[in-house]
């Protein structure tokens, strides 16, 4: 998750997140950063292909969790939109 997508120029970042869904569990924060260590989560999302979605509200929101932690439950339906697009963008369907 970045303030800012990989489709346009590339303006500073002033936030990103990054989130691992496995399928199974909830997602977790994996990745989380201001300044040049948002500029590098959006580096390596970049470099390995991986979706982004520029959302500034749900990026501040999942940057008050913690590294590793799952999100919670009132974050389901925000973040199921999230993966469900980079899935889509992707080319992907879930369980495959």
């Amino acid at each position: 998750m970045s303030d800012a997508d990989n489709t346009s120029p590339s303006p500073k970042r002033e936030l990103a997140v990054a989130l691992k869904y496995d399928g199974t569990n909830a997602p977790r924060v994996t990745a989380k950063g201001t300044g040049q260590t948002a500029e590098r989560i959006v580096e390596l999302a970049m470099e390995h292909n991986i979706p982004m979605q520029e959302n500034a509200l749900m990026a501040q929101t999942l940057s008050q969790l913690e590294l590793n932690e799952e999100i919670p439950p009132a974050l389901y339906l925000a973040v199921a939109e999230i993966i469900a697009f980079a899935y889509y963008l992707s080319g992907k369907a879930p369980g495959r």
